[in-house]
């Protein structure tokens, strides 16, 4: 590997299912593009943080994604849905919508890192009411939450923006949701302040709820 190219990084995990796991052959794959001293980061929102040659980035994302794994963008994007691990079974608790609901979102870019989350029943394993976006299905239907935040002095539970969801209302509220904080959030901004900043009322407004 030449020492003078620049390295970049990329979040890794292995999708949405029940709960965060990897197999041997997911291991082995990682493992052909790394040097043997390279460390990989382990977040807390189930992500493996790589550093890759930026001249193999493609052949190592095709690589991964040929073994199940999900390769996201490092940076001030939509970070992949943090999930609970769906232990009353895939259908009940809405497995299909969170896996389409990351599908939408992740990776889209945002004035800073947007971390949400989803679970599938109230008990909000998944820690939604303590991230930037969160999803709680609640019988047949989805509420949405926004400007959780878990650290520091400030820290704070999500506010609801709306319950009673359709799936796809879910999905074109939080495309709204993304639409005004991108359009009008200020660099390196958390949701969060946001909010306070910007205004509940104001936000409520423009996504039409």
């Amino acid at each position: 590997m030449d020492t003078n190219e620049r390295l970049i990084p990329l979040a890794v995990n292995s999708g949405i299912g029940f709960g965060a796991k990897l197999t041997p052959k997911q291991f082995i794959a990682l493992g052909n593009y790394l040097e043997e001293d390279t460390e990989i980061e382990l977040t807390t929102f189930q992500q493996l943080i790589i550093q890759v040659p930026e001249s193999k980035v493609d052949k190592v994302e095709d690589e991964l994604d040929s073994v199940g794994l999900s390769v996201y963008k490092v940076g001030n994007y939509v970070k992949s849905l943090r999930t609970c691990n769906f232990c009353q079974g895939a259908e009940e608790e809405g497995m299909p919508i969170a896996i389409e609901l990351n599908n939408r979102i992740a990776g889209q870019e945002v004035p800073f890192t947007l971390r949400p989350a989803y679970t599938g029943c109230p008990n909000a394993c998944g820690e939604p009411l303590i991230n930037d976006m969160g999803v709680i299905k609640r019988k047949e239907h989805y509420e949405l939450y926004i400007g959780g935040q878990a650290k520091g002095e400030d820290a704070t539970t999500a506010i609801l923006l709306k319950a009673g969801l359709e799936p796809d209302e879910l999905y074109d509220l939080v495309d709204r949701f993304l639409e005004v904080y991108r359009n009008n959030g200020r660099k390196r901004e958390r949701v969060a302040k946001f909010i306070t900043r910007y205004g509940l009322e104001n936000i409520k407004r423009e996504v039409g709820v």
